[in-house]
Parts: structure tokens; C-alpha cells; sequence
């Protein structure tokens, strides 16, 4: 089968291109979706007095089925030439978005916040790493270097925070863990695309998946309550699903359908970003040079990273 054409980061173009035509609405929805699920972490501490670690990540991805179920007949009923059914590659999306949730978690409770934010933002470099070596795409010079400065950002933001401790080796294997997850993620759910499944059903599909394993974690594992005893808690949930899982995750399949996994996954260090700012506005977290300069480099690699005027056939 041949695959739908993806940007080629190994492409270059003139000096000071922009995103070539007809990529911007796909960065566009890329980094909206990077900011919806920046919120993720805000709303899990916002419902954790209530409800367990695995029982919210449970609950944001049950509840957001029926949104994404009725964004699924939609899509596929204004365009009709989309695939349908089942593939592996949405069934691995579902199993890969299932680890990445499930080992974020235990690396929380295994180490510190910054810690498992740390290990968790190396994941760029396994959709790099796994592209190269499985997918034999040779990342461009420009990718690697906004990879480095992408890293380094994301170091900077929540370095100070990192602790080296004997005792939560555990904890930061988890988030190494997390970070190949998602990794498989990406590349999944752009395999998916390219097949010729819509954005939404992509979603929904993985979802489906997710919240099966998800359903099967908190029955064996979940230790805190499952349901919420406040309406506050129970809107806490709910936003989390329809805004973090169906807007994010679902803005990312929408981006996937165009932008290349590498880049893609570069953008998404901006995460990182809208939850420090996030926190500061509404959790009232300090926000200091630190993170201002981590944010910048962030950026910064973005820009170097972004696609030019090109585009690939396999």
C-alpha cells in the first residue's frame, strides 16, 4: 500500500522558509494540542485529593468516547473515502498510549514530579532513535540540532528540581519507560494516518484500547478511591477528558495526518511549557528565570527543527 505523503525533515529549503503551504493548519492543531494536554497535569492535581492516580487516568480517556465516537460518524461521514475498521497500527497506538499513561503514573509515585517529567520529555529522542533505526529514516542535521536544543530546554525547566536518589531508581526507570511509550505513540498513530484512517477514528480506536487496559490497571493495582465525592472533583474529570484526552490527543492525530512523528514530537516539549504556566496561573507554582529560559529554548529548537518546502513518498 502506498503511504500518504509526509513533510521530509531531511529536506532542506531556502534560508527562513516558513512552514511550507499548507502545513500551517496542521502545525496549528499540533501545538493547540500540546497546550490541551498541558492542562493535564494542573487537572490531576486538581482531582487528586478525590481520586486515584489510575482511576483519573482511567476516567479521562472513558469519558472523552462519547465525543470522540461522535467526532468519528462526522469525519468520516464529510469525507467517506476515509478507512474504516481496524488496523495494528491504531490497535499499537492504543497499547502504546496505554504504557506511556500507566508508566507516567508509577514513575509519579516512584519519584519526584520533576524527575518523571524529566525522563518522560526524552521521548523525541526515541521517535528519532526508532524512526532511524526501524523506519530508515535518516534525521536531517537541522532535526538533531533542534532535538539538542529542545532537550536542554526541557532540562532547564525542570532541572532544578531533579534529584539524583538511590532510593527512586524505580521512579525514573518509569519514566524512561514512559518516554518510549510515547515514542510508539507517535510513530503509531502517524503509521495510522498513512494508512488512511481519519484523525478521529485513530483516536477513538486507541482510546477504546486505553481505556480497556486502563479499566483493568485500576481493578488490580488502584489503591485510592475511583470515583469522585464532589461535583468540583467530577468537573475536574471531566474537563480532563474533553480537553486534555479528546482535544489533545485528538489534535495530535489531526497533526499526525501531515507532520512528520520527529517534528511533531519536538512540538510537544511545548507541553512541558503550557503546564509550567499553567500551574503558575492557577496553582500559583513559581515561575522563575529558569523556566522562562527553558520555554525560550523550547522554541528555539521548534524553529530550527520546522519542516521546509519538501515532501516524502515511501
Amino acid at each position: 500500500m502506498s503511504r500518504t505523503p509526509l513533510p521530509d525533515l531531511a529536506a532542506s529549503g531556502p534560508a527562513g522558509d516558513s512552514l511550507p503551504s499548507g502545513l500551517g493548519p496542521a502545525f496549528a492543531a499540533l501545538v493547540a494540542g500540546a497546550v490541551a494536554m498541558g492542562l493535564s497535569p494542573v487537572l490531576v492535581r486538581f482531582v487528586s485529593p478525590e481520586v486515584g492516580p489510575f482511576a483519573s487516568a482511567f476516567w479521562r480517556v472513558a469519558l472523552a468516547l462519547p465525543v470522540l465516537w461522535a467526532w468519528m460518524r462526522w469525519e468520516e461521514a464529510r469525507a467517506p473515502h476515509l478507512r474504516r475498521g481496524l488496523t495494528a497500527s491504531a490497535v499499537l497506538a492504543g497499547l502504546a498510549f496505554s504504557g506511556d499513561l500507566l508508566f507516567w503514573h508509577l514513575a509519579i509515585l516512584g519519584t519526584t514530579v520533576a524527575n518523571a517529567t524529566f525522563f518522560a520529555t526524552t521521548a523525541p529522542v526515541f521517535v528519532v532513535l526508532f524512526a532511524w533505526a526501524g523506519l530508515r529514516r535518516r534525521p536531517a542535521g537541522r532535526t538533531l540540532l533542534g532535538l539538542l536544543v529542545c532537550l536542554m530546554g526541557g532540562a532547564t525547566l525542570v532541572g532544578q528540581s531533579v534529584q539524583v536518589d538511590p532510593a527512586r531508581l524505580a521512579g525514573d526507570r518509569d519514566g524512561v519507560v514512559t518516554a518510549l511509550f510515547f515514542a510508539l505513540y507517535f510513530l503509531t498513530v502517524e503509521r495510522a494516518r498513512a494508512q488512511g484512517l481519519g484523525a478521529a477514528r485513530v483516536t477513538f480506536t486507541a482510546s477504546c484500547i486505553t481505556a480497556l487496559v486502563l479499566l483493568g490497571a485500576v481493578a488490580l493495582i488502584e489503591t485510592r478511591p475511583v470515583l469522585p465525592h464532589s461535583l468540583g472533583a467530577a468537573g475536574g474529570l471531566v474537563a480532563l477528558a474533553l480537553v486534555s484526552h479528546a482535544g489533545g490527543q485528538g489534535l495530535l492525530s489531526v497533526a499526525l495526518g501531515r507532520l512528520p512523528a520527529g517534528f511533531s514530537s519536538l512540538v510537544i516539549f511545548l507541553e512541558a511549557v503550557a503546564a509550567a504556566i499553567l500551574a503558575w496561573l492557577l496553582l500559583g507554582e513559581a515561575l522563575g528565570a529558569l523556566q522562562v529560559l527553558g520555554g525560550g529554548l523550547i522554541l528555539a529548537g521548534i524553529a530550527v527543527a520546522r519542516p521546509r518546502r519538501s515532501a516524502r513518498t515511501a
